[in-house]
């Protein structure tokens, strides 16, 4: 891997990151250059793990620098003292009980294994736009066109399960662009992306004494390619 994984904040206790979409965040069999074993390279040491992103999500998230930090930091995640949030891209608003919403909450549970676990996706809508897209055949030539409703989502956990946002965003008629295993694979191909449009834009954690401290990115530069006027704004 030669690129640096983007540092935004650091203490005694964690590093908050900027993970690139397509770095898995734990290594195993078949994985390449995971998270943990790339950023210890580049620190010189050990980091701990206390949450997960998805490896096609890009974004903010905490690492712990040593065993002791990382107990703390899991259980202050697990006690939704860490608030994450993020901003996607999908094809299409959600609909909820059968009527479309431009601000609500999903609720629907998620399987792990064999486990229905209970989840909460707080979503609004930040802007909606269509765009008109071209595939030509590689055979004929012919040249094929389709216009898409697009809308820019941003989305609080209330859980934190697996693919939580990517499931639930699919189940209410709003797949996340770019997202071929939960979300609408004909429309992606059409779109020609490759890439999955979910991004960890913003991360609120406990600093003692009450306080808080927040840290916001944008997303990266090729969420906009799906709506060129936001170039032009």
């Amino acid at each position: 891997m030669k690129e640096k994984i983007p540092i935004v904040y650091e203490n005694d206790e964690i590093i908050v990151i900027n993970k690139p979409s397509g770095i898995a965040v734990q290594g195993g069999e078949g994985v390449a250059h995971p998270l943990d074993e790339e950023l210890p390279k580049q620190l010189g040491y050990k980091i701990h793990l206390v949450h997960r992103l998805d490896k096609e999500t890009c974004g903010l998230m905490v690492v712990a620098k040593n065993a002791q930090s990382a107990s703390k930091w899991i259980k202050l995640i697990a006690g939704k003292l860490v608030q994450k949030e993020y901003t996607a891209i999908c094809f299409g608003l959600p609909t909820v009980k059968g009527k479309i919403q431009k601000s609500g909450k999903i609720e629907a549970s998620v399987t792990k294994g064999e486990r229905e676990l209970s989840a909460v996706t707080n979503f609004q809508v930040l802007s909606e736009w269509k765009k008109e897209f071209e595939k030509k055949n590689a055979e004929t030539g012919e040249i094929k066109k389709e216009t898409f409703q697009l809308a820019k989502l941003h989305l609080v956990l209330g859980t934190g399960r697996m693919h939580q946002i990517r499931i639930h965003l699919a189940s209410v008629g709003a797949p996340i662009v770019g997202d071929d295993r939960h979300g609408d694979f004909k429309k992606n191909k059409f779109a020609k992306q490759k890439k999955l449009l979910l991004c960890s834009t913003k991360l609120t954690i406990p600093c003692g004494d009450g306080k808080t401290k927040t840290f916001e990115i944008n997303p990266p530069e090729y969420f906009e390619e799906t709506n060129p006027q936001e170039n032009k704004e």
